[in-house]
């Protein structure tokens, strides 16, 4: 068994970055997270940063804009993986400039954990906010850094908990707004489960200079589809206000920022259908629940379950 790559996270004290420092120590690699200072003593993040401590996660000390304590971070390990938030996504070109100078990772996954951003059809705002990843991708390429891109499409714990519905703290139970005419298919996956996947890639010679999109079978739902399975597991009918495109387009021009990124987001992924509208072509990509059929992700229908 050859021995498991050092994994560098950066941005893992974020929203999906802590589940895959967490995947990765849990799956033996040995596991590093770049942390400033200042994180690593905020008592808000002090659970987390007990959490990877008991996990044997190593916390280096340094920051994105410090190209020293990057490269210093960087030499240290195999392969880096960014978790940045979207403010800073276009930062990552440093994180790039740092793997060049350091010369020995053997691969870089950029801040991306969405949908496919070479192949959206996105209004503004999230058009700029998608072309941001695009550069990012070109830039790797260009440089000629050996790459994997995540694409995990919607993240559970953000659309499931409400349905998508805006303002509200918990599932519909009387009436839900559909955007579009709720038929193209979008995918709801785990956080942790993205972490899991995510990382079983690192080693992995079919995921190298791919796209590696999640997408198991369980997890693929219109939006009416979705509303049917809450309503058999509530055992009540719940009333459905449809939104036009063109109406939801007038919202998102309309609507104060960040709802607009949101509105235009759920323009994408609900109403062109862009998380399932083309096929994954083994010259660009592949699908992760096939590559590792072992993975026990959780499917919608049994996240569901916590909410009824």
């Amino acid at each position: 068994m050859a021995e498991k790559s050092k994994v560098l996270i950066i941005g893992g004290t974020g929203y999906i970055g802590k589940f895959i420092v967490e995947a990765s120590a849990k799956a033996g690699h040995p596991t590093f997270a770049l942390v400033r200072e200042a994180t690593a003593n905020d008592p808000a993040k002090s659970t987390l940063i007990r959490n990877f401590n008991n996990l044997g996660v190593t916390l280096l000390y340094g920051d994105l804009y410090d190209h020293e304590s990057l490269v210093k971070a960087i030499k240290q390990v195999d392969v880096v993986i960014s978790t940045v938030g979207h403010l800073v996504l276009a930062d990552q070109t440093k994180i790039i400039a740092a793997i060049k100078e350091a010369g020995n990772v053997k691969r870089f996954f950029p801040s991306e954990f969405g949908n496919d951003v070479d192949r959206v059809h996105a209004v503004e705002p999230a058009k700029s906010a998608f072309a941001i990843k695009v550069q990012i991708r070109r830039a790797i390429e260009a440089e000629g850094i050996p790459y994997t891109y995540v694409s995990s499409n919607c993240f559970a714990g953000y659309f499931l908990p409400t349905l998508a519905q805006p303002g509200v703290s918990s599932p519909p139970r009387d009436k839900v707004i559909i955007l579009g005419d709720g038929n193209p298919k979008a995918v709801f996956n785990k956080e942790e489960d993205i972490g899991t996947y995510t990382i079983r890639a690192v080693d992995d010679p079919r995921t190298l200079n791919k796209i590696v999109y999640i997408k198991p079978p369980g997890n693929i739902y219109s939006f009416n589809e979705l509303v049917a399975l809450w309503e058999k597991k509530i055992g009540k009918v719940l009333e459905k206000v449809y939104v036009p495109e063109d109406k939801l387009l007038q919202d998102i021009q309309e609507a104060p920022i960040p709802i607009n990124v949101i509105l235009a987001i759920n323009h994408s992924v609900f109403v062109k259908g862009d998380h399932t509208n083309f096929e994954i072509e083994p010259s660009f990509g592949v699908e992760a629940s096939e590559l590792y059929p072992d993975v026990k992700y959780t499917p919608v229908e049994d996240y569901l379950d916590q909410f009824v």
